[in-house]
């Protein structure tokens, strides 16, 4: 695919000789996708992805994918901080109250085919920022069409289960559980319940213990890959 580059300041080494295990989502809350470019590569900021996906299609690299960009922010995944240095960020060009275009569904969907293939990553590996951060960030949104890419096997779709305790299939899963219920179950339907509300029900307990048992977070596997992986070509 057609890459456009647009180099940031903001970035630095990946702390640890870490390697590349999530695919961290976001939208950029910000009015075109030239507004974002700007403040991406604004020193200032101090913030960066690796790439920004804009409403027609258009796929910029701001960091190289070796290198840790600044869009993750605190937060934890699988158990782990440091988000930032093992992931790859790619940001959606949006104003968190609209839908995604086909152009720009489209185009992530290639890029992100390009990066699993290349990391060697599974789709349980692509996340939400507000996965990741529940008790600070709601991106990519309720209008994300997540059940889109699980379909295409670039993200992850669950199917229920045997219903069991929330939040301890929350943690199986990956969820940091230290924020809580509330910001838990917020982060959850914002990504596979988006219509729902109110407390807890059946059909929160059920999908939640469909994700820990057939998605369980499962660092050392994840880390025994990485390590016996070789690198693959890839034409950008």
């Amino acid at each position: 695919m057609d890459i456009a580059e647009r180099p940031s300041p903001n970035h630095g080494e990946r702390r640890g000789g870490q390697r590349v295990e999530l695919v961290v989502l976001h939208y950029t809350a910000m009015p075109d996708a030239e507004a974002a470019l700007s403040r991406m590569c604004d020193p200032d900021c101090e913030v960066s992805s690796h790439y920004l996906v804009a409403r027609d299609g258009t796929v910029t690299r701001l960091v190289d994918e070796a290198q840790r960009a600044w869009h993750a922010g605190e937060g934890k995944w699988a158990g782990r901080d440091d988000v930032n240095s093992r992931s790859i960020g790619i940001e959606l060009d949006n104003d968190g109250t609209s839908f995604f275009p086909e152009e720009q569904m489209a185009a992530l969907e290639t890029l992100l085919a390009d990066i699993l293939e290349h990391h060697r990553l599974e789709p349980k590996d692509v996340i939400a920022h507000s996965d990741m951060a529940p008790d600070r960030k709601c991106d990519p949104g309720r209008l994300f069409d997540w059940q889109r890419l699980a379909a295409r096997g670039l993200s992850i779709w669950p199917e229920p289960s045997l219903p069991g305790d929330f939040m301890r299939n929350a943690a199986a899963f990956g969820y940091p559980v230290e924020h809580g219920e509330t910001a838990i179950l917020e982060a959850f339907r914002q990504r596979f319940r988006p219509e729902a509300s109110g407390p807890i029900g059946p059909a929160d307990l059920a999908l939640m213990a469909g994700l820990a048992r057939h998605h369980p977070a499962d660092v050392t596997a994840r880390i025994a890959r990485r390590i016996t992986s070789r690198p693959v070509s890839r034409n950008l």
